[in-house]
C-alpha cells in the first residue's frame, strides 16, 4: 500500500495550526479526498455483491459467473500492486494517483454499459490494475501529508473510507440498483469519481517520489519475524469472507430473504462502523485481543447462519456479528503487519495488499464452484472451517505478529471514531 518513501514524512505537508497554538494540525480535506478515492476503491469492489441477481438476468449469464466480476477486479489488483509500487515509486504522487481515479472512471462507465460479458470482465479488471496502482499510493500518502505523532491518525482517516463503503456505499448501491436498476448504481460511482478528480487537483498537494536506490526488497521481508503470520492470516481470513460477501444476495435468496438485502447490508455495514470505532479506540493497547475477537465472532456468525438460517432474526444476529468481526480487520491487518515489518514495513504493505487481493480473487473462485457444486449454504460452513487455522495462528504469534502490546507509541496509530 505504500513505498518506502511515502512514509517519510514531508515537513511541507503539515500546516501551522490556526487555532494559535502553532503546532501542525491535519489537512483534513486533503484527507477526505484521500478517504474518497478509498472509498471508490473498496466500493468498485465489492458493489457487485449486492447486485449479483440483476446483472446476472440483464447480461444472460449464470450468478456465479457474474460473482467472477469480483475475482477479475481482485486479480487485476493481486497481479500489479507490486510490480506498480516497484514501477512507480520514481514518480510523482499526484499525477499516479489522478491516474488511478480517472481509471475507476473509465471502468465503471464501460461496466455501466456494457451488455457483453467479456467487455464487462475486462473493465472490473481495468478497475483492479486501477486498484493496484492506487493502494500502492493511499496508505503512504496519507502518513506524507502529517507530521510523524499525527501519522497513525492521518491513515486511520484515509482508511476510513473501506468501512464507509461497506456500511454505506454497498448497502446504497444495492438500493439504487433495485429502484433505477444496475446500470445507474455504476454510472453513481462514474459521477462521484468526476467529482473526486477536481477534489484532488484543488486539495491535494504533490509529493515526489524516491529514488532507484532507496526502494526496498520484497523477499527479505518474509524472513522478519512476525510478518508471515500476518500474512498467512490476511490471506486466509480474507478468503473466508469473500466466500460469502461475494455472494451474498444470492444466499439471501436461497433462504428466503432476496428482498432484504439491501437491509441486511446495512445491517452489516452498521456493525462494521462499529467495529472500526472499537478497533480504533483499543488497538494500541489490544491488537491480539480484537484479532482473535473479531474471527471468533465471524466464525459464531458463519455458525449461525450455517444452522439456524430458517429464523430471520437469528440471520440478521448473525450479520450483526459478523460486522462486528470483520469491520475492524483491515486496519488490525495492516498495523500488524507495519509493526512486524519494522524497516521493511512497505515491502510487507504492499505483500499484505496482494495477498488481500488473492484471497478475494480466491473467495470468488470458490464461492462460484462451491455455488455450482454443493449450493449456497455450503458457504457458512466453509467460512467456519477457514477461521479455525486463523484463529490458532493469531494464538501461536504471541510473540512476533500479534504480540499483546503494540511496539509504538502510544498516540500513534488510534483512529478516531468514523
Amino acid at each position: 500500500m505504500s513505498t518506502a518513501s511515502d512514509t517519510a514524512p514531508d515537513p511541507a505537508a503539515a500546516p501551522a495550526d490556526e487555532s494559535g497554538a502553532g503546532g501542525p494540525k491535519l489537512p483534513l480535506s486533503a484527507l477526505l479526498a484521500l478517504a474518497t478515492a478509498v472509498f471508490i476503491t473498496s466500493l468498485t469492489e465489492t458493489l457487485p455483491a449486492g447486485l449479483l441477481p440483476a446483472m446476472s438476468r440483464d447480461i444472460g449469464v449464470s450468478e456465479s459467473a457474474i460473482g467472477q466480476t469480483v475475482t477479475v477486479y481482485a486479480l487485476g489488483t493481486a497481479l500489479t500492486a507490486l510490480p506498480l509500487t516497484a514501477a512507480t515509486s520514481s514518480r510523482r504522487r499526484k499525477k499516479l494517483l489522478l491516474a488511478a481515479v480517472g481509471g475507476f472512471a473509465v471502468a465503471n462507465t464501460v461496466t455501466a454499459v456494457s451488455s457483453v460479458y467479456g467487455l464487462t470482465m475486462v473493465a472490473r479488471f481495468v478497475a483492479g490494475v486501477a486498484a493496484g496502482l492506487a493502494w500502492a499510493l493511499l496508505a503512504g500518502y496519507a502518513r506524507r501529508l502529517a507530521p510523524v505523532h499525527l501519522q497513525g491518525k492521518a491513515m486511520a482517516i484515509a482508511m476510513a473510507g473501506i468501512p464507509v463503503a461497506l456500511s454505506l456505499g454497498v448497502p446504497a448501491g444495492t438500493f439504487l440498483g433495485d429502484w433505477l436498476g444496475w446500470r445507474t448504481a455504476f454510472l453513481s460511482m462514474t459521477a462521484l469519481t468526476v467529482v473526486l478528480l477536481g477534489w484532488i487537483v484543488a486539495a491535494v498537494p504533490d509529493f515526489p517520489g524516491q529514488a532507484r536506490a532507496e526502494r526496498s526488497r520484497l523477499l527479505p521481508v518474509l524472513r522478519v519475524p512476525g510478518v508471515t503470520p500476518v500474512l498467512f492470516v490476511t490471506l486466509v481470513f480474507v478468503l473466508a469472507h469473500t466466500i460469502l460477501y461475494a455472494y451474498i444476495a444470492t444466499y439471501l435468496d436461497d433462504i428466503g430473504l432476496g428482498g432484504s438485502t439491501g437491509l441486511v447490508l446495512l445491517a452489516f455495514g452498521g456493525a462494521s462502523l462499529a467495529s472500526i470505532w472499537i478497533v480504533g479506540a483499543q488497538i494500541n493497547r489490544r491488537l491480539r485481543g480484537l484479532t482473535v475477537g473479531g474471527a471468533v465472532l465471524v466464525a459464531v456468525a458463519a455458525a449461525m447462519l450455517a444452522a439456524l438460517s430458517d429464523s430471520t432474526a437469528l440471520v440478521y444476529v448473525a450479520v450483526v456479528l459478523w460486522g462486528l468481526g470483520w469491520g475492524g480487520v483491515p486496519t488490525l491487518l495492516q498495523t500488524a503487519v507495519g509493526d512486524a515489518g519494522g524497516d521493511h514495513a512497505d515491502s510487507a504493505q504492499a505483500m499484505l495488499v496482494t495477498l488481500w487481493n488473492v484471497a478475494m480473487a480466491g473467495g470468488g473462485i470458490l464461492g462460484g464452484i462451491l455455488l455450482d457444486a454443493l449450493g449456497s449454504q455450503s458457504f457458512p460452513w466453509t467460512v467456519l472451517l477457514l477461521l479455525l487455522p486463523v484463529i490458532a495462528v493469531v494464538l501461536h504469534a504471541r510473540s512476533a505478529g500479534f504480540p499483546a502490546h503494540r511496539p509504538v507509541a502510544p498516540t500513534e496509530g488510534a483512529p478516531p471514531a468514523p
